[in-house]
Formats: structure tokens, C-alpha cells, sequence
């Protein structure tokens, strides 16, 4: 399982999570709202076979191929090879049978054949399916004095969850997944990873410039340009 999704969602609602119960799930209504209008526009502006992005992932690539039988291919992919069979529709780097659209080797194949690639590609990413996800439409909602609320809901208490609070500051980080790597915090002290300047206890080297000299050591020698500063360097 992946969480890209649930991440996607935290990164867009992470300033509107303390809000109130109602208010947070409105502010959810009106960001799919959104989306679906965005998306619905896109969709109907789209003219080819395919969606836009799987047209894209559709364009040509050179890679080596060579024939074993009728169906069997072996792809030549830098330093490695891959098997695609046309008759099971598999490859061998499985994102064929995974995303069940063609990869990069077997696109590699249908130029060399007369397999068409839009007939190895899922009905889901076509423009009909595409034009069916964003059909629907997320409605207003009108202010809570025009709801018509029912006899049996409206006289209904609803009593707060029985939990108990722990003591302290609330947790506003979510917790991470198991197997999840949280990026580490850099320090703007040391330049070091696992700390922050705060917890710092690393020795700070000396500049190069900064040494144990005179004061004034580097400063350059006046010349002398008056006559009687120079009788007097040479009394010195």
C-alpha cells in the first residue's frame, strides 16, 4: 500500500486541520468542488483516444529488440534485457501487468509489429472513462436556516465521544507510517544532519583569515612621500 494519497491530502489541508468539525469538512467539499470542475474541463477539452498524460507516456522510445517467436520479444534496455510476450501480455519489469499499460519495452515491440498500442491499454484510461469520473457534480450547500432537517434528527442529542485527554500539549504532527523515512532536520550551525542549531554542540572551526596574529600585522607599509619623512627614515 501507498500513502501518496492520504500525504497529498495533508499537504492541501494541513492549514484548515484545526478548524471545527463542520467547517473542516465543508472546506473538503469545496476543494473537491474544485478539483472536479478543473478536471471536468480538462477532460472535455480532450480530443484524442487517450488521456493527455497517457498520450504522452505513449511516445516514441529507441530501445533494441529482437525476436524470439511469434509473441516472445527480448528488449534491449541499456545493460539490461527484458522479455515481453505479446500472447500473455507480460514483461518482465511487470509495470505491464501492473498499471496494465504498455511500458517502455513494450512499446518497443508494437513498433516493430502490428500490435497497435491503444488496444494493450486498460479501458480505464481512455477519454470516454476519463470524460465518467468527473461527470458528477459536488452541489452548494445552502446556509444551515434553509435546511429542512427531519423530526426524529432534529430532536436527536448528540453527546461528545467519551475519551479521555492526556496531559500536554496537543499532538498536531500526524504519526508516521510504518517503513515511512521522515526527512532529517539540517543544522544552520555546523551544517550537520540530526540536530538543529538550537541542540548544537559542535565546535565551530576558525575561519582561515581569523589567526593569532598582531593586530595591524597585515595592515600594508605607509611609503614615505614628504622630504622630511624620508631624513628621517634614513636616520632610522
Amino acid at each position: 500500500m501507498t500513502t501518496n494519497i492520504s500525504e497529498s491530502l495533508n499537504a492541501v489541508l494541513v492549514k484548515v486541520r484545526e478548524l471545527p468539525i463542520t467547517a473542516f469538512v465543508n472546506e473538503i467539499r469545496l476543494l473537491c468542488q474544485k478539483w472536479f470542475h478543473e478536471r471536468r474541463t480538462k477532460a472535455a477539452g480532450c480530443t484524442t483516444m487517450m488521456s493527455k498524460d497517457i498520450e504522452m507516456k505513449l511516445e516514441e522510445r529507441k530501445d533494441r529488440v529482437i525476436c524470439a517467436d511469434q509473441y516472445t520479444f527480448d528488449v534491449v534496455d541499456g545493460e539490461r534485457n527484458y522479455c515481453v510476450d505479446m500472447a500473455l501480455w507480460t514483461c518482465t519489469c511487470r509495470k505491464f501487468q501492473l498499471d496494465q499499460l504498455p511500458c517502455d519495452h513494450v512499446l518497443a515491440v508494437v513498433r516493430k509489429t502490428p500490435y497497435q498500442a491503444y488496444d494493450l491499454c486498460s479501458l480505464y484510461y481512455t477519454r470516454e472513462f476519463w470524460h465518467e469520473t468527473y461527470r458528477g457534480v459536488i452541489s452548494h450547500i445552502p446556509h444551515i436556516s434553509s435546511w429542512t432537517i427531519p423530526q426524529q434528527i432534529s430532536e436527536f442529542e448528540l453527546q461528545p465521544p467519551d475519551v479521555r485527554t492526556v496531559a500536554g500539549r496537543r499532538r498536531k504532527r500526524r504519526l508516521p507510517s510504518i517503513g515511512e523515512e521522515l526527512p532529517t532536520p539540517k543544522c544552520s550551525r555546523c551544517k550537520e544532519r540530526g540536530h538543529n542549531r538550537a541542540t548544537c554542540q559542535n565546535p565551530i572551526a576558525l575561519h582561515p583569515s581569523d589567526k593569532a596574529e598582531c593586530p595591524g600585522s597585515n595592515l600594508p607599509t605607509r611609503q614615505p612621500t614628504h622630504p622630511s619623512d624620508q631624513q628621517s627614515m634614513q636616520q632610522l
